[in-house]
This record gives structure tokens, sequence and C-alpha cells, in this order.
């Protein structure tokens, strides 16, 4: 199984550009805190300038927040991205003639999109600017 960071990773860039509005936001810059690669960091930053919570200007380095980490909520940052938006998956290859294998799929389907629900009105209720006070809180950073 193969995981996706694309939600951490563009919430790590938010989180970024929030604290460091006055440094270096190149995706250089912002890469080195992922520890991934700028191009990682140049896809997310197109997905979130699509959705509109990221602005920026061709040719220059400075992303900045298109409104304050209050209004801007994780499921924003969740369904911006270019990603399969289900959290949970079935598998689709089991036995029809067995019991269990023909009726697993629906049973779970029910299942996962109550935890789907739930996860995505837990997102909404989590801005960014609550992942930023607990990052300058664990760091001991001040405004």
């Amino acid at each position: 199984m193969k995981y996706s960071y694309k939600l951490s990773d563009a919430i790590h860039i938010l989180a970024y550009l929030a604290i460091f509005s006055d440094g270096d936001r190149s995706s250089k810059a912002i890469a080195a805190s992922i520890e991934a690669n700028p191009s990682v960091v140049r896809a997310l930053m197109a997905d979130l300038k699509r959705a509109g919570l990221i602005e920026s200007r061709p040719g220059a380095a400075d992303p900045t927040l298109s409104r304050e980490p209050g209004k801007i909520n994780l499921l924003q940052v969740y369904q911006a991205l270019a990603i399969n938006h289900d959290l949970l998956h079935v598998d689709p290859k089991t036995n029809p003639a067995c019991p269990v294998g023909a009726n697993i799929q629906q049973s779970l389907d029910e299942v996962y999109a109550k935890v789907q629900q739930a996860a995505e009105t837990q997102l909404a209720e989590t801005s960014l600017a609550e992942v930023v006070e607990g990052i300058r809180t664990r760091a001991k950073l001040t405004d």
C-alpha cells in the first residue's frame, strides 16, 4: 500500500507561507522544509493557486496566502489537491461465489462513506490558523 503525503505537504506549504511571510518563500526553501523536490512543491502550489488559496506571480519566488489562515480550512486544502478524495478504498476483487466476497464491498462502502463524511466534517472545522498556532507553540515561535 502506498501512502500519499500530498495533503500533509500542502498544509505544510500553507503553514510555511503563514509563518515565514517575510522570509524566503521560494519552492527551494519550502522543499528544504518538507524534504522534497522543489518540483513537488511547485505542483502542489499550482493546485493551491487554482483553488484560490495562494497567490503568486510568474517569475517571482514570493507566494502568499490569499487570505488569513483563520479563513482557510483544511477541507478546502484537501479539495484543492489533484488526488483521489476517498480516504478508504474497498478491494474490488473479491470472490462473488462466497457470501462474504459477494457482499463485502457494499457493506464496507456504507461504513467508509460515514468515515469519509466524518473526516471531511473535521477538516472543515479545522483552520490553517490552528495548525500554525500548534507549530508556533511547539517551536516556541512568536509572531
